[in-house]
């Protein structure tokens, strides 16, 4: 089968990947596939039957016009420069052109070892292959930018990690791999001339609009540190926890990518850790702003020899662009919040309102998403959904007061705000204990609860009587959750 593939990176940029080919499963057999997406890729699947499916997405197969490649990059982890990563366990199949004109990559994870692997197997369990499938279909319903997940396939191979557990790849589909990292790998190891060129092929391919600017490479810079503030606010708008903002772990097209250890918080405290390997909470819910910056600042110094190959000037507007981060961040936060909280438009005071909302909300460790939901409700007259949340009904009534004074600034009738916060503030995403049930199903070879659990996170602001069982956090009670990066 052939994919009308149209490879640039491939054509385009030699040097700055590496050949690759996928290591061929056992038994591979199809987990789940995404024919709305396949649909929206404009992909010619209608007459292919599981075995074809299962062939193409496994690694088993290459469509025809595929380049399988490999991506190089670098990357801070945990705040430490490593200067060699590269995809150790994903291939790039190609790229494809959808009917609208958006360009993909087309990537397989999981597929087995690459010239990137530093003696991993490059392989995949099933467990983590289903995580991202099942959080970033909920990210991508929720209108959070992210990479989206085509196929599951399990390969009939084990994986030894800390035991063993079925294999399994995951087709990605992705704006582009260009990472923070590329670019970290690049300045690092050849300098200038491959950050131009590299730079030049990401303004072609994400944003042709800037390729007319006096420095293209500092409005590349200033266009992804846009898209990032917006991305994180966006995160913690529905209490998402990345777990791992390594700058390999960034994407520059601004989409969520690698979902490793990441998880959505159910009881709020802004120190929430859910990542086995982040010991100090570097990447703790409340922090994820500020690593934002760190990451952006060291976007910024690795693409500093283009932009200083353009204008030596440059350089002191680059610094500029790091050092407004938080108050751009914030801009983008607060615009967020308010339309959250139902506020049509900014006021005077907003920002003390939502400051002193987390502090209550970090207080009473009161659930998250659940808590934006029960204040629609309250706006509808009943009042028992907010109450059953809070440890007393009264505790919040200051600023509930708060809130309601400014609610009254705006002509807007109380349900028709209600209305339009529940388009915003999801019902359901995809609570840690359910994913758990999930994954921990799967791996047994019963896909029902996950198959479950994908239609409701599916429709996350649509609340139907029976789906009641997964709004709601699980036991407070017991070990703290903890996730695993899965490589």
């Amino acid at each position: 089968m052939d994919f009308a593939f149209d490879n640039s990176f491939h054509r385009d940029m030699e040097g700055f990947y590496a050949p690759a080919e996928a290591a061929p499963p056992s038994a591979p057999k199809l987990l789940v596939f995404n024919h709305a997406l396949a649909r929206k890729l404009g992909l010619d699947i209608d007459g292919a039957d599981d075995d074809t499916l299962v062939r193409l997405f496994s690694g088993e197969a290459m469509p025809g016009g595929a380049n399988p490649l490999a991506f190089a990059y670098a990357g801070h982890q945990f705040g430490h420069f490593s200067s060699q990563l590269g995809d150790g366990r994903a291939l790039l199949l190609g790229e494809i052109v959808a009917p609208d004109g958006a360009r993909f990559d087309v990537q397989l994870k999981g597929s087995g070892p690459t010239p990137f692997s530093r003696n991993g197997d490059g392989k995949a369990a099933i467990g983590p292959v289903l995580r991202e499938f099942l959080v970033s279909e909920a990210m991508a319903a929720m209108h959070v930018p992210t990479t989206r997940a085509l196929a599951a396939v399990a390969t009939g191979d084990r994986v030894q990690r800390e035991r063993a557990h079925p294999g399994a790849v995951l087709t990605r589909i992705a704006s582009s791999h260009i990472r923070v990292g590329t670019f970290q790998f690049f300045a690092a190891h050849f300098g200038a001339e491959h950050v131009v060129q590299l730079s030049d092929y990401s303004i072609r391919r994400h944003f042709p609009d800037l390729a007319t600017s006096p420095n293209p490479h500092l409005a590349l810079l200033d266009r992804v540190i846009g898209l990032q503030c917006e991305l994180v606010a966006h995160w913690l708008g529905v209490g998402f926890i990345h777990g791992v903002m390594n700058t390999d772990n960034v994407a520059i097209s601004g989409e969520t990518i690698d979902y490793g250890p990441c998880a959505f918080m159910d009881r709020f405290s802004a120190n929430t850790v859910f990542s086995s390997i982040d010991a100090n909470g570097r990447y703790a819910y409340g922090r994820q702003p500020q690593i934002l910056h760190w990451n952006m600042a060291r976007l910024t110094e690795a693409l500093l020899p283009a932009i200083h190959a353009v204008d030596p000037a440059d350089v002191e507007k680059a610094k500029g662009l790091v050092d407004a981060i938080p108050d751009r961040f914030r801009t983008h936060w607060f615009a967020r919040m308010q339309t959250k909280l139902g506020l049509a438009s900014a006021h005077e005071g907003d920002a003390e309102l939502i400051d002193n909302l987390f502090g209550e909300l970090e207080t009473h460790a009161i659930d998250f998403t659940g808590f934006f939901r029960a204040l629609a409700t309250l706006l509808r007259g009943d009042a028992s959904e907010l109450e059953a949340l809070l440890p007393q009904p009264e505790v919040m009534a200051p600023w509930i007061a708060s809130w309601w004074a400014e609610l009254e600034r705006e002509d807007i009738h109380p349900l028709e705000r209600a209305a339009a916060m529940d388009a915003v503030n999801p019902r359901y995403v995809p609570r840690n204990h359910r994913v758990e049930e999930a994954l921990t199903a799967a791996e047994q070879g019963d896909l029902a609860p996950f198959q479950a659990l994908l239609e409701v996170v599916r429709a996350p602001y649509v609340e139907r009587a029976d789906w009641a069982a997964y709004a709601g956090p699980g036991p407070a009670e017991g070990a703290p959750y903890v996730t695993f990066c899965g490589t």
